[in-house]
């Protein structure tokens, strides 16, 4: 199923020391395999981007601008659209520029597409797995140290909601917050006089009693955590009935095969690591052709 893509690229201000970082580790001292090759004699060449597989394609304006960083000669003209399903052999891009450049960019812009591409891909299959319910799916902060901007950009292209980006995103109180401060009650009565405006409070529950406690204390948010269907819709029930205001969230042993009876309980979200954790990358090949030197 085709859906329209909701994703919004982070912008270069916060992307380009990235892409430069990552262009440098590749890169090193110089590209001496294409550096011998061409002698010091300048040459343009076209390439393609070519799909050896099918999935969901993802970072090519991520890819344009590694381009763009080491050469602004170089063009990169997608061939189809961010967040459009590709098939085995489809060209995905096209290049045209000065050989060394797409020589030293190719692994990293390549890399990064692959990536980004295998984790929308399996978000999409989430996605569509609950497609016939209002229910929305969410990933998480499990994510690559270094690449979570773009992985929870590839998300959204999959037509995920990103849940936290980070811990200053939203007050979560999870088990170990729970624990520590005695219980739901007393971590509610603590973070609350502290919080800033306007950040919600979200509570991770995994019993009824907990659910109960947590709806006592007014939380904005009540995660259903690792709990079985049947007692997952007993909680749903009982916060709908209490205050219907409340956003649930469902997390824990989330699979293709599980996510549809988790969404029939009513919760609003279903959070998920696994389109990340658990994504292959997407196989892409760029073939360049025939060396044109320059006038």
């Amino acid at each position: 199923m085709e859906r329209s893509s909701i994703a919004v690229l982070p912008p270069w201000i916060r992307l380009d020391a990235l892409l430069l970082l990552w262009l440098q580790e590749d890169i090193g001292r110089g590209d001496r395999t294409t550096q011998c090759l061409i002698a010091g004699t300048p040459n343009t060449v076209k390439a393609e981007w070519i799909a050896k597989e099918a999935g969901i394609i993802a970072g090519l304006p991520v890819a344009a601008r590694v381009f763009q960083l080491l050469d602004p000669q170089v063009s990169f003209v997608a061939a189809i659209a961010e967040g459009e399903a590709c098939q085995v052999g489809q060209v995905i891009a096209r290049l045209h520029g000065p050989f060394d450049a797409l020589l030293m960019g190719e692994r990293v812009a390549l890399n990064l597409v692959m990536r980004l591409s295998g984790v929308a891909t399996q978000t999409r299959r989430y996605v569509d797995a609950i497609a016939n319910f209002p229910t929305q799916f969410a990933d998480t902060r499990k994510t690559t140290p270094g690449l979570r901007l773009l992985e929870k950009y590839a998300s959204q292209v999959g037509g995920a909601r990103n849940h936290r980006m980070g811990l200053d995103d939203a007050i979560m109180l999870k088990d170990n917050h729970i624990a520590a401060a005695g219980g739901i009650a007393e971590a509610i009565a603590q973070v609350r006089p502290s919080i800033p405006y306007p950040l919600s409070i979200e509570v991770e529950t995994e019993t009824l009693e907990q659910v109960e406690e947590a709806l006592q204390h007014n939380a904005d948010i009540i995660m259903l955590d690792n709990m079985p269907v049947a007692q997952m819709q007993q909680a749903v029930q009982r916060i709908r009935a209490y205050n219907s205001r409340i956003k649930i969230e469902a997390s824990g042993n989330v699979t293709l095969d599980t996510i549809g009876a988790i969404a029939e309980t009513g919760v609003d979200y279903i959070s998920s690591s696994a389109p990340i954790t658990r994504s292959s990358w997407l196989d892409i090949s760029m073939k360049v052709g025939q060396r044109v030197p320059l006038p």
